[in-house]
């Protein structure tokens, strides 16, 4: 199994009558005394904040050690979860956590932000809302959706309120696996570019057995069901434009938007959209899909530590 070189220490973090977890790679207590900002590192959908492990052992010591490094398990994942059921969530309040996260870590100053995925579109998002609490932002792969057309809202709240009913049923329940194995060929199954020792280290921070020794995933099924809101491009490029920070967008050579939107969106469309912030560049990592930080930590590790510096 992979060994970590720079084990993280757990934290639970009051937000907004949640304990949020993360995990903290330096001493919060001595966060005054660092003279570089606090970096925050949050994940996607379906994932948890040890995914950023193997980029934090990549970066150097200079850069390691010179700042304080969280990532937190997003609400509803990992250990983030709520004290009771939640039937479905809403994207806003993940940016309304991240404020409160930020606002714990660094009251006075402004932090350097990293996303994936649903991480990094809550990043460009909360950047453009909040520009004055972000000195960088690195994107990786948070592309945004295709744009929606206000006749797609009856049927979208429709398809809404179906799938609630689907999850009251169970018919969302997620599938468990017989043992941490099972777990770690599931990640490397979606994922056929994670290593074995990755997988098997990521897997029991994923998933955690039950009583009877069943492996669940630490995520919440309800966030299966369907946002009832549209995406609003119009919206999304009104926050790219009030974004202050300095953005990097960083991208896989494997780029699935298309097959993901249905042919409805493009890269070239997401770079469409980048242009609208005012200082942001791109750059691409080589032999990596959409789990680059799993797939080349190294040389994600490297952009993200050039770039900060």
């Amino acid at each position: 199994m992979y060994t970590e070189q720079r084990p993280a220490s757990p934290l639970f973090v009051p937000v907004r009558n949640m304990r949020y977890h993360v995990r903290v790679w330096g001493d919060p207590a001595a966060r005054a005394a660092k003279a570089l900002p606090p970096l925050v590192m949050v994940h996607g959908w379906m994932d948890v904040g040890a995914s950023y492990q193997f980029v934090v052992d990549a970066f150097s010591d200079a850069f390691a050690s010179g700042r304080l490094i969280i990532a937190p398990d997003w609400r509803g994942f990992g250990h983030s979860m709520p004290g009771h059921a939640q039937d479905h969530y809403v994207f806003a309040d993940y940016l309304a956590d991240l404020d409160q996260l930020i606002d714990h870590f660094s009251p006075d100053a402004p932090v350097d932000l990293v996303g994936h995925s649903m991480g990094g579109n809550v990043s460009m998002m909360y950047s453009g809302a909040r520009p004055a609490r972000i000195r960088r932002l690195v994107n990786l792969e948070g592309f945004g959706l295709a744009a929606s057309r206000p006749a797609q809202a009856p049927a979208r709240y429709a398809k809404w309120m179906d799938e609630l009913r689907q999850y009251e049923r169970g018919d969302m329940a997620l599938k468990p696996y017989d043992s941490r194995d099972g777990v770690a060929l599931r990640l490397m199954k979606t994922n056929p570019r994670i290593s074995a020792d990755k997988a098997q280290w990521l897997a029991q921070h994923w998933a955690a057995p039950d009583e009877d020794g069943k492996w669940h995933i630490l995520g919440a099924a309800s966030h299966k069901i369907i946002t009832p809101m549209l995406f609003r491009a119009d919206e999304m490029l009104a926050l790219y434009e009030a974004i202050a920070a300095p953005v990097l967008s960083i991208e896989a050579e494997e780029n699935h938007i298309e097959k993901w939107s249905g042919g409805a969106y493009s890269l070239t469309e997401f770079h469409q959209r980048l242009a609208h912030v005012r200082d942001a560049r791109s750059a691409k990592v080589s032999d990596a899909g959409h789990m680059l930080h799993h797939d080349q930590p190294e040389a994600v590790a490297r952009l993200i530590e050039t770039f900060l510096t």
